[in-house]
């Protein structure tokens, strides 16, 4: 018989991983085997960077810690050594950092999870971390409106040439416009 101290721990740690993982965001389960320690520092370093974070976790503890929050969808994955990654801010960035981190490292998959609470297919999940981060698709919509912009400038300009050069009335100039000139009249 087991040592009711030992379950005491076992099932603290069920407890702890059960809420780590109900206010998370981002939870990824994957396979780190043949990862170094060096790498995984390194992975564990830019995950910190981003709010997230990676542990190594019994898959006996995590399937009861997923089934104490009735999430017990990612059971026919958990299959040899995994780590779990998970972020309770955002789940782009950390997601990003994980694919980016498989991508140099064959050994290190991803596996599953959820976002959001919601289950991700392990092509879900790539498909995610593939687009454009929030300050890309921003500076990529302002460099649009800025284009926009310019050449709406540009087309007002040639509106007011063409005006002038029919003899109209030259289009109201800006105030700072006039102004220089009557500093020059008066000098």
């Amino acid at each position: 018989m087991a040592n009711k101290k030992i379950i005491a721990a076992k099932e603290a740690k069920v407890n702890e991983l059960a809420d780590l993982i109900k206010d998370a965001k981002l939870v990824l389960v994957v396979d780190y085997r043949g990862t170094n320690v060096e790498d995984d520092t390194k992975l564990r370093k830019s995950l910190r960077e981003v709010n997230g974070t990676s542990v190594v976790v019994k898959n006996n503890i995590l399937r009861r810690a997923l089934d104490k929050n009735g999430e017990s969808d990612l059971d026919s994955i958990l299959v040899g050594p995994n780590a779990l990654v998970f972020s309770n801010e955002d789940y782009l960035a950390p997601l990003k950092a994980v694919y980016k981190f498989s991508k140099d490292h064959a050994n290190y998959t991803i596996k599953g999870g959820f976002i959001e609470g919601k289950l991700m297919s392990v092509e879900e999940i790539v498909t995610l971390a593939q687009l454009p981060s929030r300050e890309e698709l921003l500076s990529k919509l302002a460099g649009s409106l800025l284009q926009t912009i310019a050449k709406v400038a540009v087309a007002l300009d040639q509106v007011r040439v063409k005006k002038e050069a029919e003899g109209d009335a030259p289009v109201a100039e800006a105030p700072a416009a006039e102004e220089a000139k009557t500093e020059e009249v008066n000098a």
